[in-house]
């Protein structure tokens, strides 16, 4: 059941930011829990915006214990969807285990799977990380530390802020999706499951992940640096390296990428990025519960039309 993301310090945490509105629901047997769902509903914008933007977001999957039947699994869904239904678009699960000898259950209680990749590094031992990845990103690595970009692993509140305004860049021009508010990051700086890791250069931040991790995984939450604005030094590149090498350095066993688009999506930049750090490419997907179906297929509508934008 360890997943940072269905942890107690991690609703404590969305409690904390008071940007959200968490919710957790869990399974017993004979007193003991042996299976959690938690998460958050988002909303965004004004008011009409934040109406139609309601959805609750499961990041990890729910937790279970390895002998979780599928009657207990269909008591905790019913549970997530009785509490939620009322008060959300739709309910998204997103997955980093595979859950697929569970999905019959899931699709019972009327959740519907979507395919989605994502890339698990292997981080047992720093030999290993180094040795898988790409030739391109060793020289990209060795080129940018060699002309001067380093690394901050304790950054300040002022540096956090200048990181956030590439990241914000970044969803504006090309993800084209909300992104959380900059009070997020800054107090997910001060958590003790994150690690922030920027890249500097000539005085300025010009890259960097936000890494979080439990016992077992790091897991890079968000990513982005000024690329091909300099010669020599790649700072996409280094955050995504910093970030394995410091889970390899740290005793974790593998760096999870966090998301590398849906099959089908031809061409998607990310997934060939990521590729190139060496990771085992994994399909773990999503289940989606539709509350509103009206108020959904308007969201995806809008969520079509701002990306044509």
């Amino acid at each position: 059941m360890n997943n940072l993301f269905q942890s107690p310090q991690f609703l404590s945490f969305l409690a904390e930011t008071k940007l959200f509105e968490p919710f957790s629901y869990a399974v017993d047997r004979s007193g003991q829990q042996i299976g959690r769902i938690q998460g958050y509903i988002q909303r965004d914008g004004g008011a009409l915006k934040r109406w139609l933007s309601r959805r609750a977001i499961i990041l990890g999957g729910p937790a279970l214990a390895p002998d979780t039947t599928p009657d207990e699994l269909d008591h905790l869904l019913g549970q997530c969807i009785g509490g939620l239904k009322d008060k959300t678009i739709y309910i998204e699960t997103r997955n980093f285990r595979d859950y697929s000898a569970l999905r019959p259950v899931f699709e019972r209680n009327e959740f519907v799977y979507e395919p989605h990749y994502d890339f698990m590094v292997d981080t047992h031992s720093l030999e290993i990380a180094e040795s898988n990845l790409g030739k391109s990103r060793k020289r990209d690595i060795r080129t940018s530390l060699r002309d001067g970009a380093t690394i901050i692993d304790q950054p300040s509140q002022d540096q956090v802020s200048e990181f956030y305004l590439l990241l914000k860049d970044l969803y504006e021009t090309k993800v084209k999706t909300p992104l959380f508010p900059l009070d997020f990051f800054i107090i997910l700086n001060k958590a003790p499951f994150s690690k922030f890791l920027l890249v500097q250069y000539e005085d300025r931040i010009i890259g960097g992940t936000v890494c979080v991790f439990d016992d077992e995984t790091v897991y890079e939450w968000f990513a982005c640096g000024q690329d091909g604005r300099y010669k020599s030094v790649f700072p996409s590149t280094l955050a995504t390296w910093s970030g394995i090498r410091f889970a390899a350095e740290s005793g974790h066993k593998r760096f999870d990428m966090m998301g590398a688009g849906a099959p089908g999506d031809g061409g998607y930049g990310v997934r060939d990025f990521k590729a190139k750090f060496g990771g085992e490419l994994v399909e773990y997907g999503r289940f989606k519960y539709i509350c509103n179906k009206p108020l959904y297929e308007l969201g995806k509508w809008g969520v079509k039309l701002m990306k044509k934008l």
